[in-house]
């Protein structure tokens, strides 16, 4: 399941042409949403370095808890957890 960075697996998922970013999620950390969690679609992010962006917000990729297909399949989870 996890291989390599979150940042990599995003990576990947927004760039390879066998991919299709709108089958994917991130769930991060979010201290006001319920439960602590909130699900984020891939196709809305965009990658930068140590952050990234959904609109003017600037997320750290620390707060990644999960990477998860629509099918519910975890593809990446933090150690944290």
């Amino acid at each position: 399941m996890r291989k390599g960075s979150v940042k990599e697996v995003l990576a990947k998922i927004k760039y390879d042409p066998r991919e299709k970013e709108e089958d994917y999620y991130v769930v991060i950390e979010h201290r006001g949403a319920y439960g602590g969690e909130k699900k984020i679609p891939v196709e809305l992010i965009e990658l930068g370095h140590g952050y990234f962006f959904v609109g003017e917000a600037q997320i750290p990729y620390h707060r990644i808890l999960r990477v998860v297909r629509k099918d519910g399949k975890v593809i990446w989870e933090t150690k944290k957890l």
